[in-house]
């Protein structure tokens, strides 16, 4: 007999709409695995930056992102990634990863390098998945699909406010300038641009609490049967 595939919420969004902090929340109170695909784009730029790759050698960074040695280790204080053995959690959050991440990100050949070992952390009990095409390319028969929107200017200041309190010291001016950039660059890649699927739900976070999105989600998830209805 086949076993069945794990269910599997795609959580899609733009930098600061509220995915990673969501599906961190969503998992939890489901009890299942979490895939912050964002952060193994940005493992697979700080591996080439810290190699001294250049950012247009397709080729290179394809190799890259084939052979990452990552680890992601779950502790008290929350999660520990580790690129090489050496824990880069702060490193990974900064904008010259994420600026480096969103370069890599339009790549093919990264992005076809990167795409099974995504689709690996779907195991039972189930996975919440967030990123920019986890309900288009990357988990296309996702059991729910949701897009997370928030104001151009929401997003700046969740950003400024994420960075500062990580002791990373950055202008807002700045910080939306580059938030416009990715933007752009997620929305007219050739390959997997920033797209939400047809059949997903979409939700504006800009005046909701965490919590009241994942409320909104959990609903949606027991309308499709996929949890209980004390989730």
């Amino acid at each position: 007999m086949t076993a069945r595939p794990a269910p599997v919420v795609a959580i899609d969004g733009p930098s600061g709409s509220g995915k990673g902090t969501i599906g961190r929340l969503l998992a939890k109170k489901l009890g299942w695995h979490y895939l912050d695909s964002g952060a193994l784009y940005r493992l697979a730029a700080l591996a080439a930056l810290n190699r001294h790759i250049d950012l247009g050698d397709a080729r290179a960074l394809a190799g890259v992102a084939a052979t990452l040695n990552v680890r992601f280790t779950s502790t008290g204080g929350g999660e520990r990634i580790y690129l090489d053995d050496a824990d880069v959690g702060v490193e990974l959050r900064t904008e010259r990863a994420g600026d480096a991440a969103s370069r890599v990100a339009v790549i093919p050949e990264v992005r076809a390098a990167l795409l099974q070992r995504q689709r690996d952390f779907a195991v039972p009990p189930g996975l919440v998945a967030d990123g920019r095409d986890m309900g288009t390319v990357v988990f296309p028969d996702a059991k729910l699909k949701v897009v997370l929107t928030a104001s151009a200017e929401a997003r700046a200041m969740r950003r400024h406010k994420q960075l500062k309190e990580k002791g990373i010291d950055v202008s807002l001016p700045d910080l939306s300038w580059d938030l416009a950039q990715r933007d752009a660059r997620d929305a007219n890649r050739t390959v997997a641009p920033f797209r939400p699927a047809p059949d997903a739900q979409v939700i504006d976070s800009t005046s909701l609490t965490p919590e009241e999105v994942v409320a909104h989600i959990l609903q949606w998830l027991q309308r499709v049967g996929v949890v209980a209805e004390r989730a």
